[in-house]
């Protein structure tokens, strides 16, 4: 087959893709990954073959100077269910989200896209939920349109949401930003906006069925794998601690993208301090420059992938990125999230609490105590371990990226 995956201009989203991608790979398939030119590099890096296309979008321009934007009612997607939202504040969802990012990620890329797909005509497309050009792509080539989601599918459960409730709204005041934007951008290729186009053939979601929101879609179970990028098993991690470890992170959106975390590391550490416990602060050189004086307690490392890290640590405290949640869970390791309301890190952080596997908290109302607290619970409540294992074997049962190439390969020929 010809794959071609189709991402977001985000780091992160295309660590995501290279397990199944690689996977193709190695099972014989021809693979491009397209994206914008400013992710050549790291798509290269992984040892993928890479299709730049377009121009690169210019949304980090404003990130900084919009830190409140992640606090706004519109960027939080986890108020899905109509006893929990209704129309008008799903479309001001859009109204917002469309033109600041939607549009902003894929018109730098939109025209390249459908040509680059053209051109070289692949069987299956396999893209980011929010890669609406990948979607327009996949439509124009007459591809297996496959979503790969990085996130709890929050876009796909209130697109059904928004169109449920659209019916009771007189025809004259509906309005749709999504499907206005795409058939604006998709009309010069004959392509109409559907929700078959906005939710694909497929989605393959990686979290276990018991931390996803109920779904109509046809949707496909694959085993979260963790790719962080360079790894190295280094001497310390290759003997047992001699404390509970306790792992800090906070990726590297909110320093890159937003000026800095949401929460402060040296505070958390300072809370730490007296604990019985080993505390590894595994953060970016950035924000290691900000740690000052470490308690006697802690090390701070900025050269340590987490999926070398987490197998060894009794609990993590992070900042509810994807990656980060998903390697902590496929770990067994129980998980203190503090966190913005930003995509669908509230309804994560809401299954997590529901499973018994962690806590999450809005990053405004976490406080000393609190975090003191739950990191406590987490290394003393026994129920709290067993609840994480349960997620780890949970999804341990879950098909790997290499048999989720068989089936693929079967949806492909039956199409």
């Amino acid at each position: 087959m010809r794959v071609l995956f189709a991402g977001l201009s985000e780091k992160s989203h295309l660590n995501s893709m290279v397990p199944l991608a690689w996977a193709l790979t190695t099972a014989g398939h021809e693979v491009l990954v397209a994206n914008s030119p400013s992710l050549t590099p790291a798509i290269t890096g992984v040892g993928l073959v890479a299709a730049p296309v377009g121009q690169d979008p210019d949304i980090y321009r404003d990130m900084a100077a919009s830190r409140d934007s992640q606090d706004a009612e519109e960027a939080n997607w986890s108020r899905l269910f109509p006893e929990e939202t209704d129309w008008p504040a799903l479309r001001r969802r859009y109204e917002i989200s469309v033109p600041w990012g939607f549009a902003r990620y894929n018109d730098p890329v939109f025209d390249g896209m459908v040509a680059l797909a053209r051109q070289w005509r692949p069987d299956l497309v396999i893209r980011d939920p929010l890669s609406y050009a990948g979607a327009v792509a996949a439509r124009v080539s007459g591809a297996v349109d496959v979503r790969l989601l990085w996130c709890a599918d929050v876009y796909g459960q209130a697109r059904r949401t928004f169109v449920e409730l659209a019916q009771d709204i007189p025809e004259e005041e509906r309005v749709d930003p999504l499907a206005e934007w795409i058939d604006e951008r998709a009309r010069p290729y004959g392509v109409v906006c559907d929700e078959e186009l906005l939710n694909g053939h497929y989605t393959i979601d990686t979290l276990p069925p018991s931390q996803r929101p109920p779904s109509t879609l046809r949707q496909l179970s694959m085993r979260f794998q963790p790719y962080n990028g360079a790894a190295v098993q280094w001497d310390w991690l290759r003997e047992p601690p001699k404390r509970p470890r306790v792992c800090l992170t906070l990726g590297r959106m909110n320093t890159e993208a937003y000026g800095g975390d949401y929460v402060s590391a040296p505070d958390i550490l300072e809370v730490l301090a007296d604990l019985d416990v080993e505390v590894v602060a595994a953060l970016m050189p950035e924000q290691c420059e900000q740690l000052g004086h470490l308690p006697s307690n802690a090390r701070a490392v900025d050269n340590v992938a987490l999926s070398s890290l987490l197998p060894s640590c009794s609990a993590v405290i992070n900042h509810g990125g994807f990656g980060t949640f998903s390697t902590a869970l496929v770990n067994g390791v129980p998980q203190l999230i503090l966190s913005t309301y930003v995509a669908d890190h509230e309804l994560r952080g809401r299954y997590l609490e529901r499973a018994g596997a962690g806590f999450f908290v809005y990053h405004r109302e976490a406080h000393a105590d609190q975090v003191l607290a739950h990191t406590r619970r987490l290394l003393d409540e026994p129920a709290i371990a067993d609840a994480a294992r349960r997620l780890r074997d949970e999804s341990a049962a879950m098909p790997t990226p290499h048999a989720m190439v068989g089936q693929l390969e079967r949806l492909v020929a039956s199409r």
